[in-house]
This record gives structure tokens, C-alpha cells and sequence, in this order.
């Protein structure tokens, strides 16, 4: 999870953010992705604090605009939505839940701490596991997939081609 994320499991606002899906990849939510960095809570209204996952992240404002509909029809107004980008999302603030709910969706999920431990060296994409079948043997077809935080993969094991996410 972020590092300065003060969710509250029993606020109703962290509730409804939790329904709030990526656009990108709907088997994810804003909150599993490590997007929401805060929430600041006075009455009804409510401000929202997100990091993009990338700077230029072309779903931020679909997202925005996803949070204040999802929020205002939860009965809270007015909606901020509070863009900042330092410090830089990671990786490392995905959930275990939003990891499984990628390889599941055939997206072979970041390592945990990928950015923490990975050499400069290192392709961001070394070492990716299959998530049909679990293989080992992929090599890397294209550094770019359907978004640009993806990358595209070929699996020996099952002659399947799928994404990853890129470590960032």
C-alpha cells in the first residue's frame, strides 16, 4: 500500500473508492492499484488525494472524473480530486490482491518490491513467469503492450502470448 495512505477500513468514502475500477484494467481498483494516496474527510465533502501510475498516464482523468461521480452518488459533495505525482507511484504500493487479480486476468503481475530490489542493470521485465501456466520460459516480445506500463510476452511452456506489468 502507499506509504502515506490513512485508509480508515470502516469509512464509508474508503468504501466507495474501493468500487471506483482502473480503467485500464477493470479486474483492479484505484485503491488495490496504490492510486488513492489519501482521503480528507470534512462532513460531506471530501477531498482525494491520487498519484498517477505515470506522469503520463492517459486514464488519470477518467479516473478523476469516476471518483467524483462515484462519491457524489454516495451523497458526498463537494469532490476534490488532488493530483500529485511525488513521490512516483511504484509497484511496490500494489496489492497482493490486485497482483493475483492480474495474473488471474492473464496480466503477469510486478513482482512485489520489484523497485527495491531490482539492479539498474536489470530489464524491468527479466524473469517473468507465464500467468496461464506458470512457465519460466517467456522472452520478451515487445517493450510496449495494449498501455505503455505493459510490455508483451511469449511463453515457451504454452505457446501463449500475454502482458505484464511493467516494474516501475
Amino acid at each position: 500500500m502507499t506509504p502515506n495512505m490513512t485508509q480508515n477500513t470502516l469509512s464509508p468514502v474508503w468504501a466507495c473508492l474501493h468500487t471506483v475500477e482502473d480503467p485500464e484494467i477493470p479486474v483492479v481498483n484505484i485503491v488495490e492499484m496504490g492510486i488513492v494516496r489519501d482521503v480528507a474527510e470534512d462532513g460531506k465533502a471530501v477531498t482525494v488525494t491520487i498519484t498517477p501510475t505515470y506522469s503520463g498516464c492517459p486514464a488519470m482523468k477518467m479516473i478523476e472524473d469516476n471518483i467524483i461521480l462515484a462519491l457524489e452518488q454516495a451523497g458526498f459533495a463537494p469532490v476534490t480530486v488532488k493530483t500529485v505525482i511525488a513521490p512516483a507511484w511504484t509497484t511496490d504500493w500494489m496489492t497482493e490482491s490486485a497482483r493475483e487479480s492480474l495474473r488471474q486476468y492473464g496480466i503477469a503481475p510486478p513482482k512485489p518490491t520489484c523497485g527495491a530490489t531490482r539492479s539498474p542493470f536489470e530489464s524491468p521485465n527479466m524473469h517473468v513467469a507465464c500467468p496461464y501456466c506458470g512457465s519460466a520460459e517467456t522472452e520478451l516480445r515487445s517493450r510496449f503492450g495494449s498501455t505503455a506500463c505493459k510490455a508483451i510476452h511469449f511463453c515457451s511452456g504454452c505457446h501463449q502470448p500475454f502482458e505484464s506489468f511493467k516494474c516501475i
